[in-house]
């Protein structure tokens, strides 16, 4: 639980009766990757059906919106805004016309050259209806003099950098595209005759799918009824998957890489305790992505496991809101404590990590309150030092707690007696993978990408 945006949702089916509606569950199933707002576009045929809104998707969409998105071909999307602003019309897919006819795009990720990319089609007389990067593929697309669509997706992705996982719908056809780097998640799957495509494995298992694999990075997967082509069409690069995405952002239902999410987090937890070696009363996760960090603490420490929080699920997570004061009082609404869980025990709080510290603030306050003896804190994710630009808005490094200040002076400032952060080895151990297959950045300072442009906010 903490302050930091992103990540997209996108689902898509094709050659399916009802694809708006099996659409519609999919971004359920994503919704923990953006609240900001949802859309939905199908294609019956002959026509585009577009339906998109501030909200919850169950806020976006009702029976009466659904059934007039008809068609068999469908894209959708959660959003959260990493580039541009929280405004409507930014809301995806977006839909346009160009010379390869009517488009419509759903995006995850940002682009690190998208100022000067928007710079450069500005002054070539390009007019944008959006404060979106997403918007600068559809018109990179759209002045392509290539024929054909996927010559032209394919010219146009050549000249962005940065993390993109992609679906473009034109007509009965659709077409998934991941980075060369494989920042952001994208996966296949498939429903009898009809294919899907979605950001996490989690939304295959809603609508009944079953897992086909990965997008590779810079591959092309164009699907148009129950045919698929799979292309290799830019050369793929240093693997860079998000390292976040196994700890925070992916639900723990969800897969990458054939590795259980939250099978992960649960040796995370143990790597955690066996690092920290200390003696408590309890363990008290931070609902709801750290409790399987939680379950591998108190078995790799034999300290008791404890509900302490009861968590309001009704409210979005704190980070989504954009404004610190909603922030603030979300911490109030979200979490209430059960006091005699804590009440004059040494605690320890397990939080999946720490970002800004503000939120960790407050809950150790809650604590203290409820009259715990001593608060040990510790984390599950490594101290975050640098920006990302991958996607993610911890953007400005003033922002981040961990690269102003010493793990001593992070411990007074939450106000706990004992705080641990797991180490950078222990985080990529509880992967079962290597250093070298994913983006570190964060913690690490290695940007698998220069950053060509730095956006005051994204």
């Amino acid at each position: 639980m903490k302050q930091i945006h992103e990540n997209c949702g996108l689902f898509a089916v094709s050659n399916m009766r009802n694809a708006a509606f099996y659409t519609y569950l999919g971004l359920f199933s994503l919704q923990h990757r953006g609240q900001e707002g949802a859309g939905i576009v199908v294609f019956d045929g002959e026509t585009f059906h577009k339906h998109c809104g501030p909200g919850l998707v169950s806020e976006v969409f009702n029976e009466k919106n659904l059934k007039s998105l008809s068609g068999y071909v469908s894209i959708g999307h959660t959003r959260y805004s990493t580039f541009g602003d929280s405004k409507i019309e930014n809301l995806q897919p977006l839909v346009a016309k160009t010379t390869h006819g009517t488009i419509a795009i759903a995006h995850n990720g940002t682009l690190t050259n998208a100022i000067s990319l928007r710079n450069k089609l500005e002054k070539n007389g390009a007019i944008f209806s959006t404060t979106t990067d997403s918007e600068i593929i559809l018109h990179l697309i759209a002045h392509s003099k290539k024929r054909s669509l996927k010559d032209a997706i394919i010219e146009a992705l050549k000249e962005v950098e940065g993390a993109y996982s992609l679906i473009i719908l034109k007509d009965d056809t659709l077409y998934a595209i991941r980075d060369p780097n494989g920042f952001r998640p994208l996966v296949i799957g498939k429903k009898n005759s009809s294919y899907i495509i979605a950001s996490e494995t989690c939304a295959l298992d809603i609508v009944g799918g079953e897992f086909v694999g990965e997008v590779k990075p810079g591959e092309l997967v164009t699907i148009k009824g129950n045919n698929i082509l799979r292309e290799q069409i830019l050369p793929i690069k240093k693997s860079s998957f998000c390292i976040f995405e196994f700890i925070y952002f992916a639900r723990p239902d969800s897969c990458f890489f054939g590795k259980n999410v939250n099978n992960v987090r649960e040796l995370d937890g143990m790597i955690l305790a066996n690092e920290a070696n200390i003696t408590a009363d309890c363990v008290v996760p931070i609902p709801d992505s750290a409790l399987a960090i939680s379950l591998g603490f108190s078995k790799g420490s034999s300290i008791e496991f404890r509900h302490a929080f009861v968590r309001n699920h009704y409210v979005g997570r704190t980070f989504i809101e954009p404004a610190q004061k909603i922030r603030d009082l979300d911490v109030k609404i979200k979490l209430n404590l059960i006091k005699s869980e804590v009440k004059g025990k040494d605690v320890v709080i397990i939080d999946d990590s720490i970002v800004r510290g503000t939120t960790s603030k407050k809950i150790v306050e809650i604590v203290r309150k409820g009259g715990a003896k001593k608060i040990s804190f510790c984390a599950g994710f490594p101290p975050i030092r640098y920006p990302c630009y991958y996607g993610i808005d911890f953007a400005r490094r003033a922002e981040l707690i961990a690269a102003n200040k010493t793990i001593e002076e992070i411990r007074d400032l939450i106000g706990v007696d004992y705080l641990k952060y797991i180490s950078p080895e222990g985080v990529i151990k509880a992967t079962g993978m290597e250093e070298k297959d994913f983006c570190t950045a964060c913690f690490s300072g290695d940007y698998p990408i220069a950053i060509k442009d730095v956006p005051a906010k994204i």
